[in-house]
């Protein structure tokens, strides 16, 4: 697995949303759980299967109507380092918040 260089927050909410689910997520669907654009998602997920973050296959089901779903699934050392990456964003975040709602 190699490293993915720069992450940004496009990257983050991909990587949240492979690691909230227990069963491989299509491209459209992550899309809609990420509120990104195509445009960007696409890309990345193709970036992370690259890197060896990801794996895809085609979906098998042929009961279902219209197109073919690509699906795509953390490999267990992109697993790893999503909730790497995940917890970092997350220690990112929690530093940017006013002292006071640190507290809260």
């Amino acid at each position: 697995m190699e490293p993915l260089g720069r992450i940004g927050a496009a990257t983050v909410d991909v990587l949240r949303v492979l690691l909230d689910s227990d069963r491989p997520r299509w491209g459209l669907e992550i899309i809609k759980a990420t509120g990104r654009p195509s445009g960007s998602v696409y890309p990345l997920l193709e970036r992370l299967e690259r890197n060896g973050w990801v794996t895809s296959h085609w979906e098998d089901e042929t009961d279902r109507r219209g197109p073919r779903r690509r699906m795509y699934r953390l490999t267990a050392d992109g697993t790893v380092a999503a909730r790497r990456v995940c917890a970092q964003a997350a220690a990112r975040a929690a530093d940017r918040r006013p002292a006071r709602l640190r507290e809260a």
